[in-house]
């Protein structure tokens, strides 16, 4: 298959950002309002995208926690598209990104539902660091990456 592949330092326009949003709601059945919200609220975003003709079939969204950290924050890859190895693309191209803009480390938080994406992460190099309860009461797991190597 062939997709195209996309990177943003900045939101990127009406139509993939329209598209993200859309896979958004359906993968995490969430408030779409919630998630415009707390991208405008960011700054130092990288988006990773993937499309297929027009459409948004994957994306990975990150930000900058401090100049030698990234926290790796949101992604989804719509399941009629998934084992064709786009998660995994996707992860290598944000880190090569964040290798070469000078980041140090990438982090990420995952829970036990999502254990793809936890299985992803530790094949990708990623340790568990801690573990933690939120303010919603949601047990998730820490997970960091050195890209010095």
């Amino acid at each position: 298959m062939d997709f195209k592949y996309l990177v943003f330092d900045t939101v990127p326009n009406d139509s993939l950002m329209q598209g993200m949003v859309k896979l958004y709601s359906v993968i995490f059945d969430s408030n779409t309002e919630d998630l415009i919200s707390k991208i405008n609220n960011k700054t130092k975003l990288l988006f990773n995208i993937v499309i297929d003709g027009e459409k948004v079939i994957g994306f990975k969204i990150g930000y900058e926690l401090d100049k030698n950290k990234f926290y790796s924050w949101l992604g989804a890859v719509d399941t009629t598209y998934r084992k064709n190895g786009i998660a995994s693309k996707l992860m290598i191209q944000q880190h090569q990104y964040l290798k070469e803009y000078g980041y140090k480390v990438v982090q990420t938080k995952t829970m036990n539902k999502w254990r793809n994406m936890l299985i992803l992460n530790i094949k990708s190099g990623f340790d568990v660091i801690d573990t933690i309860t939120d303010e919603n009461g949601l047990h998730k797991i820490v997970l960091e990456k050195s890209l010095l190597n």
